[in-house]
């Protein structure tokens, strides 16, 4: 088991360049998990991590390249005006529109993830925010909004400022007729976010296909909120995915040692 820092710890505990290292690693690790979950669907789909020097600049997953595939030699560095200053490979112009809009405005989010998951995208469809009908879907409460306007592939840099004002300071997004969002403090709660709407959106699917649902009450449903949907709580639930992938495909470290 690779192991992992600790939530918000600070740069000063280690170089700018092993922090580096250790966020491509982590997200390198991240594509791998969408991969093997099946959020991935073409070309469409990507992950971002601010760099830790230079905060207007972010790595990404190369265009076209399958998140199965990704490994740290792989990723590209992307500057605020769409510039790859750190690799060969293309930039996806959505992954740019999208993300570059979200960590302008959000200095606090290291991380930002955005897939056309399968329950995802059939939850977008609806109008409507995520109900709290489970302890999971609870950690969403009050805490994610509807993007509720769809014009085409976001393509436009004003499109995803329109998406990051939607966003606000919350930590998910339903994107209609599109799929979701979710960013974080930390690369691990990003992508757990991600990994428990998705399975959320699933299940409130079923749930209202078997018959009327019944909603927690909501003073509930905010103490729940309180107690899983924090940073913390999000970064150490993020912990085994990135343990199982590190164990499963370690081929995703390239030619980098892993740092712990």
């Amino acid at each position: 088991m690779v192991s992992a820092r600790t939530p918000h710890a600070q740069i000063t505990d280690r170089s700018v360049a092993d922090e580096r290292l250790h966020r491509k690693q982590r997200l390198a690790l991240a594509f791998r998990i969408f991969g093997k979950l099946g959020f991935d669907e073409g070309v469409a789909g990507h992950i971002t991590a601010r760099d830790p020097e230079f905060p207007d600049r972010f790595w990404v997953n190369p265009f076209g390249l399958s998140f199965k595939l990704i490994t740290v030699d792989d990723l590209i560095l992307v500057d605020h005006s769409g510039t790859v200053v750190e690799g060969t490979w293309p930039v996806n112009q959505a992954a740019f529109a999208i993300h570059s809009a979200i960590h302008a405005a959000r200095p606090d989010v290291v991380a930002a993830a955005h897939s056309h998951s399968k329950f995802g995208r059939a939850y977008a469809t609806l109008r409507r925010e995520l109900q709290p009908l489970t302890q999971d879907s609870a950690i969403f409460y009050e805490d994610h909004v509807l993007f509720d306007e769809y014009t085409g592939v976001v393509n436009d840099v004003e499109e995803g400022k329109k998406i990051a004002h939607a966003l606000g300071d919350h930590k998910a997004a339903i994107l209609r007729n599109h799929g979701l969002l979710t960013v974080g403090t930390t690369i691990e709660e990003t992508i757990f976010w991600y990994v428990t709407m998705e399975r959320t959106c699933e299940v409130e699917l079923l749930a209202r296909a078997a018959g009327e649902v019944v909603p927690m009450d909501l003073e509930v449903a905010r103490a729940t909120q309180r107690q899983l949907g924090g940073h913390a709580a999000g970064w150490f639930c993020g912990q085994p995915l990135f343990d199982w992938i590190a164990d499963l495909e370690p081929e995703a470290y390239g030619s980098t040692t892993p740092v712990a």
